[in-house]
């Protein structure tokens, strides 16, 4: 086991292509899922946290119960409108990186939506008054509610990018693996584990434990900073 670890570090210190590869399409395809569900869970989220509308309560349940979406019945569902018989099948996007980041993309919607309709609901009630007083309406108080959430929001978003890297039984079924032009981290160390090629499977392994502790390193980071100088 020591021989393993041993080498799975040379094969990172010896900036293999195989391996940069595999990180970089892993970062590419989670950061561009973080991108486009933010485009809509941040203003879907704001809303719902300042507009009252029949069935806001059950709006507000499913965003929270979505939060902990089975991956593999995202991966389904996907699966199911991007294949050949499938709606959208006719756009040739299974088996693709563009697939991944749409099952990623619905995995982290909901988690940023929730967050974000917790934290402007919050926001909204400390500074309601003062907001109104100076003619803000709602719909022109979200922009300013979620500038000044934007460090809660941030750490919103990197737990959404936590889900997403680290997922693997969605975009193994949408992606399939395919060395080169599908395979990511998580699915590479299924993959190279079952093969007992342990050097890469470690090495990758390692590389996705030190993003999860950025990840937390940077969530932990912004959120002390915004106590400290925002007393929020």
């Amino acid at each position: 086991m020591s021989e393993a670890f041993a080498s799975a570090f040379a094969l990172i210190l010896s900036g293999d292509a195989e391996l940069l590869g595999i990180v970089g399409l892993s970062l590419r395809v989670s950061l561009s899922a973080v991108f486009f569900a933010s485009l809509l869970a941040l203003p879907v989220g704001a809303a719902v946290a300042l507009f009252y509308f029949p069935g806001r309560n059950g709006v507000i349940v499913v965003l929270n119960a979505l939060m902990g979406l089975p991956p593999v019945v995202a991966g389904l569902i996907v699966y199911l409108l991007l294949s050949r018989a499938g709606p959208l099948g006719s756009m040739g996007l299974l088996f693709t990186p563009t697939a991944m980041v749409i099952v990623q993309s619905l995995l982290i919607f909901p988690i940023v939506a929730a967050l974000t309709r917790q934290i402007v609901s919050d926001l909204w009630e400390e500074y309601r008054d003062q907001l109104t007083s100076l003619g803000a309406s709602r719909p022109r108080a979200i922009p300013t509610l979620l500038w000044d959430g934007r460090f809660s929001l941030i750490t919103a978003l990197l737990a959404g990018f936590g889900r997403a890297v680290a997922e693997v039984g969605a975009v193994l079924i949408v992606g399939g693996n395919i060395a080169g032009v599908t395979r990511v981290m998580t699915t590479a160390i299924a993959l190279e584990t079952n093969k007992g090629n342990l050097t890469l499977a470690l090495a990758l392994g390692a590389i996705l434990m030190l993003l999860t502790l950025m990840i937390n390193w940077l969530a932990y980071g912004l959120g002390e900073f915004s106590r400290r100088r925002y007393g929020a």
